[in-house]
C-alpha cells in the first residue's frame, strides 16, 4: 500500500513538473497612432504563433481594453505576462487590484516582459513600481524617444539565452532610450544597444530579479513591419521562453511565419 501511495505521489509530482508554463500575452486595440504602428493585437498574436509548437509553454492572448475586470484573476493563473499595450506603466498602476496582481506574480518568481509603449508613462508616479517589477521604464516628462530611418541594433551579451541566433539587425524604428532602471542594477543585463545621436543607448534588457523571477524589455517595435524581421521575432519569442524559465533551443527558436501571419487584420 505504501509503495502504491509513493508511486502515485511521484507520478503526480512528475506531471506537475512537466506541465507547460502559462504565458499571458496582453494586447489592446488601436490607441490613436497611425495604422501599422502600435499594432498591439497583431503583435501579441505573432508572438503566440512563434511559440505555438513549443511544448513547454501555453500561450493565451487577451485584449485588455477598458476596465479589464477579469485581468487580476488571469494574472494570478499565469506563470508569466508579456505586455504590449498603450502607456503600460501607467496602465499597470491605474487599477489597484491590477497592480497588486502583478506584484504578487513578481513576488512568486513569475516572468514579466514588456514591449515599446507598454513600458511607458507620461506621469512620474507609476515609474517606481513598474521598474521594481519589469526592470526598465520609459517614463516621466524627461523621457527620450526618436524615430530613426535606419538604426542598427547590436547584441551585447551574446551568450545570453535570449540572444541565441540573434545577430545585428538594421531597421527603421522609433526607440525609447535613457530608460529608467533599478538604481543598483544587480542582475540586469543590457542585451541590445543602438546609437542615438552619437551615443550608444541600451534599448533592450534582461533582468534576473532579486525575488527569483525574470524580466525582459525591448523599447522597439513601434512599426509593425519590423515583425517581418526574423531577428525581431526570435528575440521576443526567446525572451518569452526565458522569463518563464523554459530552455531556448540551441540553434534558436524557429520563427518562420507566412506573409498572412504577419499582416494586421
Amino acid at each position: 500500500m505504501m509503495r502504491t501511495v509513493l508511486a502515485i505521489l511521484c507520478f503526480a509530482t512528475a506531471v506537475h513538473a512537466d506541465a507547460p508554463k502559462k504565458l499571458l500575452l496582453v494586447g489592446q486595440g488601436p490607441d490613436g497612432h497611425p495604422k501599422q504602428t502600435h499594432e498591439y493585437t497583431a503583435g501579441v498574436e505573432i508572438v503566440a504563433k512563434c511559440l505555438k509548437d513549443f511544448p513547454g509553454i501555453e500561450t493565451t492572448v487577451v485584449m485588455a481594453d477598458g476596465p479589464w475586470k477579469e485581468g487580476p484573476e488571469l494574472i494570478e493563473r499565469a506563470d508569466g505576462v508579456l505586455l504590449f499595450v498603450s502607456e503600460g506603466a501607467k496602465w499597470v498602476s491605474a487599477d489597484p487590484k491590477r497592480l497588486e496582481a502583478f506584484q504578487r506574480l513578481a513576488k512568486r518568481g513569475g516572468g514579466l516582459a514588456v514591449l515599446h509603449w507598454g513600458m511607458g508613462t507620461r506621469d512620474v508616479e507609476p515609474i517606481a513600481p513598474f521598474v521594481a517589477m519589469f526592470g526598465g521604464c520609459h517614463g516621466g516628462p524627461d523621457r527620450k524617444y526618436k524615430v530613426l530611418d535606419k538604426v542598427e541594433l547590436v547584441p551585447l551579451a551574446k551568450d545570453h539565452p535570449v540572444l541565441t541566433a540573434v545577430g545585428p539587425v538594421a531597421s527603421k524604428e522609433e526607440l525609447y532610450y535613457k530608460l529608467k532602471f533599478p538604481k543598483d542594477e544587480k542582475g540586469l543585463t543590457a542585451l541590445l544597444k543602438a546609437n542615438v545621436d552619437g551615443t550608444d543607448e541600451t534599448v533592450c534588457w534582461a533582468w534576473e530579479r532579486p525575488d527569483g523571477g525574470r524580466s525582459f524589455g525591448f523599447s522597439g517595435l513601434h512599426f509593425h513591419d519590423n515583425w517581418k524581421l526574423p531577428e525581431y521575432r526570435r528575440l521576443v519569442g526567446q525572451a518569452a521562453l526565458w522569463i518563464v524559465k523554459q530552455p531556448v533551443p540551441g540553434k534558436g527558436l524557429k520563427v518562420e511565419l507566412s506573409e498572412k501571419d504577419l499582416q494586421v487584420k
